[in-house]
């Protein structure tokens, strides 16, 4: 009975092949929208999670939180200072490594070249934690740091800006209105976890930075930067940072003037974001297979109504209602299922399309396979009953009257 309701939902397709392609057209969209969404999430997110992966597991960052002190209006603005770095690294058994972090944009000019870049002041600590390396030159010295030279590593975007294919090392720039020499250039690392070009920076030493770039209070730092010694002490190296630095800035009632973040809470934000994306995503295609389902009943009712006469010799002839109804639920389903695995095939074809455009591993997973599959069932049971339902309750006398 199965084969034969199959049989006739073929030969019924394929005398009508512009409607049939037309309802396999509404499924195919909306399913390959739906597998196509759900891998560049997943692609984005993997290829996220492994740039905050590349900026070191055990690193650990400290920015200044204002903290509410009295009245409604009263805010105290939080500081960090080298000092606290220091006492951190001197007294935090699972700390490793410390760093003051600076940053500012401004104008750098050579010659006639002018280009808007990021400054970043810091100390050599910061090439480990955030695992910058440098593939030209140098980096500056200890005695650089003391003496506050006019001594600056350059990123390879700032170098092509500015020098083209040229030799960076040894050009003198000038930042502001004061010259430095570059004497090193970082290894390129492209865009960073939140699509922030980590190339388009130029580093020098923090003492250097605060007196020749930006002014500020000696010893306050923007950020303080940490590094465990190894990942499995990132928790234990967050409860002695905290544990410290609330010591120093005097705060025991739990008002934390700071805010230490780890790199697994990054990753753990942007999965979120990620998950809300996709969600967000599957919702608005999943918009598009309810449409093709629509077009599937309505498709499905125009037949019945068509093919009124037909069943109604097939009533006569011994149907029962549940042959007519197998007969349209099994066209209806055939239907689907041919727009779903369509729009697995065009999904394959269209993610790795998008993939190699955005340098991205993009794979539609099993799992969104075979949802798809089930989908395009469902979308055939559910949207194909009612017609199936309307086509096995005619009534057979009724149905051979219509010409």
């Amino acid at each position: 009975m199965l084969l034969g309701a199959l049989r006739i939902a073929l030969l019924s397709m394929a005398r009508n092949r512009l409607r049939t392609l037309l309802t396999v057209l509404g499924i195919l969209i909306g399913i390959t929208a739906v597998i196509v969404v759900a891998a560049l999430v997943e692609g984005t997110s993997a290829a996220v999670d492994a740039r905050i992966d590349s900026m070191a597991s055990s690193a650990l960052y400290v920015w200044p939180k204002a903290l509410q002190v009295s009245g409604p209006r009263a805010k105290f603005a939080g500081r960090l200072t080298d000092s606290d770095g220091e006492a951190v690294l001197r007294e935090a058994t699972n700390v490793a490594l410390a760093a003051p972090f600076e940053l500012t944009q401004t104008q750098v000019v050579y010659g006639d070249k002018n280009i808007s870049t990021w400054i970043v002041g810091t100390t050599l600590p910061y090439f480990t934690i955030r695992r910058f390396t440098i593939s030209k030159g140098e980096k500056w010295t200890p005695t650089d740091e003391i003496a506050r030279t006019k001594n600056c590593v350059v990123g390879r975007t700032v170098a092509e800006k500015l020098f083209g294919e040229g030799d960076p090392i040894g050009r003198t720039i000038r930042v502001g209105r004061i010259p430095f020499t570059i004497i090193g250039m970082l290894t390129p690392r492209g865009a960073g976890a939140f699509g922030d070009d980590q190339d388009d920076r130029i580093m020098m030493p923090v003492g250097t930075y605060r007196t020749r770039v930006v002014h500020v209070p000696p010893g306050r730092a923007d950020e303080l930067m940490f590094s465990a010694t190894s990942d499995a002490v990132v928790d234990k190296a967050r409860e002695q940072i905290t544990g410290i630095l609330r010591q120093r800035h005097h705060l025991d009632d739990g008002r934390d003037d700071f805010e230490v973040r780890t790199q697994a809470e990054m990753r753990d934000k942007v999965d979120s974001i990620a998950a809300m994306l996709e969600l967000f995503g599957v919702g608005v295609a999943a918009v598009s297979l309810l449409v093709g389902g629509v077009g599937v009943m309505n498709i499905m009712l125009v037949s019945v109504t068509e093919r009124t006469r037909e069943i109604g010799i097939r009533m006569a002839v011994g149907a029962r209602e549940r042959d007519i109804l197998l007969q349209f639920l099994v066209e209806a389903i055939v239907v689907t299922l041919l727009g779903g695995f369509l729009g697995i095939a065009l999904s394959f074809a269209a993610t790795a399309g998008i993939g190699r455009a955005l340098d991205l591993s993009m794979t539609p997973s099993p799992t969104s396979v075979a949802i798809a599959v089930a989908t395009s069932v469902a979308i055939g049971c559910i949207f194909g009953f009612m017609p199936a339902f309307r086509a096995a309750k005619l009534d057979p006398i009724t149905a051979l009257h219509v010409e």
